[in-house]
């Protein structure tokens, strides 16, 4: 142990974006239930080459005890990284599954939908949840889809019906912390204010956790925002469809 410079991540401002993890070249930085966590301060070099890309302000450099940087057992790290998830390597050329992306087409090279499209209506990436910020310029005022993860495989024609048109987030009620949903959505609504809310959800009871997350954090953060909530049959096709009371039809 001495006192040296090294890596400190604020929770609270972080929104678990992962910009920040390729930035570092030794590994030290991973997203972990939602949040960049350093897993382990021996691996932190206290350089801070992950600061600037934090679009939050949340990592900051602080001196303090801590471990000594150990460069053996850094290499020990990254070649178990290597092996447990060789397409992110090598871990400073970026990954490309958070950066976010735009990239719709202009209206006008569009084809109208048919009910033989095979077009995809993805406007932008990434898609899943917790990876993309609240201040993503995507959800600025956006017809916002919450999808659980499930639907798209229910609902052949998906990308016409639901899709188009829309800035979309999927994530899995079942697997996931609903609490970070929660927390996640009372940002996203304030900061991206969309226009219209749209939750579809499998019929398993499980499933309503993400519709559950999403009007509780709607409620408390922009009850000015109206939404839909469409419950999907395992078979397929739109089992029912609720307005929550208070919203604007």
């Amino acid at each position: 142990m001495s006192v040296r410079k090294i890596v400190k991540i604020d929770e609270e401002k972080c929104d678990g974006c992962g910009l920040c993890v390729p930035a570092c070249d030794e590994g030290a930085i991973q997203i972990i239930d939602g949040k960049a966590r350093v897993v382990n301060e021996m691996f932190c070099d206290g350089l801070g080459a992950c600061l600037g890309e934090c679009p939050r302000g949340a990592i900051t450099i602080e001196e303090r005890q801590a471990p000594d940087y150990n460069q053996a057992e850094v290499e020990r790290h990254l070649a178990h990284l290597k092996r447990k998830a060789p397409e992110l390597q090598p871990l400073h050329t970026g990954c490309p599954g958070t950066a976010v992306r735009r990239f719709t087409p202009p209206k006008e090279n569009i084809p109208p939908p048919s009910a033989d499209s095979r077009q995809s209506q993805l406007g932008h990436w990434p898609v899943q949840l917790m990876l993309v910020p609240p201040h993503a310029p995507f959800l600025k005022n956006a017809d916002l889809l919450i999808c659980a993860d499930c639907v798209p495989f229910a609902v052949p024609d998906f990308h016409d019906r639901y899709l188009s048109g829309r800035a979309v987030l999927v994530g899995c009620p079942k697997l996931d912390d609903l609490n970070l949903y929660y927390e996640k959505f009372k940002a996203l609504f304030v900061q991206a204010d969309p226009c219209r809310i749209t939750v579809l959800k499998m019929e398993v009871p499980c499933c309503s956790g993400i519709a559950g997350a999403a009007l509780k954090a709607r409620n408390e953060s922009a009850p000015h925002i109206p939404v839909d909530i469409y419950t999907i049959g395992v078979r397929g096709g739109e089992f029912s469809k609720s307005v929550p009371a208070g919203t604007v039809a």
